[in-house]
C-alpha cells in the first residue's frame, strides 16, 4: 500500500458583508475596500452599490467639494446621485 501525503492548505476566505445605511454616502475611509453598499431611499427603493466604482465616477467632483475634504465624506438622503442613476455600480 503506498503512502499518500495529503497537505492540508488553509484558505483564508474573506468575505465582505453588506454595510446598510441609511442614506447614499461615498468616504474616504472606504475608498480602496470594495465596500458594497445598501440603502433604502424615502420612496421604499433599496440602493445597492459598491463604494469604489461610486468613487471613481464621482471622483473629480468629490475632490472639488469642499465638505468632502472637510468632512471626508459626501451624503445624499433621498437619492444616488443623477451620475450614478442607470450605471451597473455592483
Amino acid at each position: 500500500m503506498d503512502n499518500i501525503n495529503v497537505t492540508n492548505n488553509n484558505l483564508n476566505i474573506i468575505t465582505m458583508s453588506t454595510l446598510n445605511s441609511k442614506r447614499f454616502v461615498i468616504r474616504k475611509s472606504l475608498i480602496g475596500k470594495n465596500q458594497i453598499i445598501s440603502f433604502t431611499n424615502k420612496k421604499g427603493i433599496t440602493i445597492e452599490y459598491n463604494h469604489d466604482i461610486a468613487y471613481e465616477i464621482m471622483k473629480d467632483k468629490l475632490n472639488a467639494m469642499n465638505c468632502f475634504n472637510k468632512y471626508k465624506s459626501y451624503t445624499a438622503s433621498n437619492n444616488i446621485p443623477l451620475v450614478l442613476r442607470n450605471v451597473e455600480l455592483v
